[in-house]
């Protein structure tokens, strides 16, 4: 299991994009419009070039760069039972 720590958004922009030196901010945020789940876009500046990555947050609570799986529908068990 992972620390609590590890599923902050700050420790992940850190992991990915290790700032150390490099200003870094918030160039977006919002939800997807398909399930309305978070995202940040985040960018670290370094002289003339730019890295961005988006962050995912998930339902357990902690930020990835890669999105969350869509949830099932539960249109089958509702159509199974009856």
């Amino acid at each position: 299991m992972k620390c609590a720590n590890e599923r902050s958004l700050r420790y992940q922009v850190e992991k990915w994009l290790a700032p150390g030196s490099m200003p870094v901010h918030v160039r977006q945020f919002s939800r997807t419009r398909s399930d309305r789940r978070r995202y940040v876009c985040v960018e670290a500046l370094h002289g003339a070039a730019s890295r961005a990555l988006f962050f995912f947050r998930h339902d357990d609570g902690h930020w990835c760069v890669y999105p969350p799986a869509p949830k099932q529908s539960n249109m089958r068990s509702e159509r199974l039972a009856a």
